[in-house]
């Protein structure tokens, strides 16, 4: 307890590194690459955080459901996406290219590198998504602007059937009354003179 007491901190602020022997100053020649001295920096990589290898298996067994709670249907990929990587799945690969379009500013172009399938931990490029590089064609345009037209047309005579349902209940709403509503309101109109008739006889008397 006494040697606790006495004890005074340690204020030194040098580094714990191996110490040369020597006691007496030496000339250090500094070497740069940059005649200037200046040390040149990228500022996109201070931009962009640096991603883990195959981090895309983070977003597998992740579901999308509707409003009714109920499972939404994954789309089919196209035949030329084909994914590379250990445990690369359909859904991964396009959780993968999802993220890739929503996050990236970047082409989507797939793994350029041929290495990438012998090695993939080496050759990967973990800016694009774990698929084998891929050419977007005149005829795959054609079949997703065919796709496109099909579902405007749809959605075009859903809104046209909504818009007549509307028009229909809005001239339900403003038909006249029926036989049965008139004869009631003439009924009540007979009361009302023969109220009145009877009201101004007793005025008389």
């Amino acid at each position: 307890c006494s040697c606790l007491e006495q004890g005074k901190p340690d204020l030194n602020t040098a580094l714990p590194v191996r110490q040369t022997a020597s006691i007496f100053k030496q000339p250090v020649t500094k070497i740069t690459n940059h005649p200037s001295n200046k040390v040149k920096s990228d500022p996109q990589k201070a931009v962009d955080q640096p991603r883990q290898l195959f981090w895309e298996k983070k977003l597998s067994g992740l579901n999308a459901f509707d409003i009714a709670e109920e499972l939404v249907k994954t789309m089919d990929l196209p035949k030329g996406l084909q994914g590379v990587g250990p445990g690369c799945t359909d859904e991964t690969l396009l959780s993968a290219i999802a993220s890739a379009l929503h996050t990236s500013t970047m082409p989507i172009t797939g793994q350029l590198s041929a290495a990438v399938e012998k090695n993939p931990g080496v050759w990967l490029n973990t800016s694009q998504p774990l698929c084998k590089a891929f050419m977007v064609t005149d005829e795959d345009i054609r079949k997703q602007e065919e796709l496109v037209q099909q579902v405007r047309k749809r959605l075009e005579e859903a809104l046209m059937a909504d818009m007549l349902a509307h028009v229909e209940e809005i001239a339900r709403d403003g038909e006249p009354p029926s036989e049965k509503e008139g004869g009631e309101e003439e009924g009540e109109e007979e009361e009302e003179e023969e109220e009145q008739d009877h009201d101004q006889e007793m005025e008389n008397v």
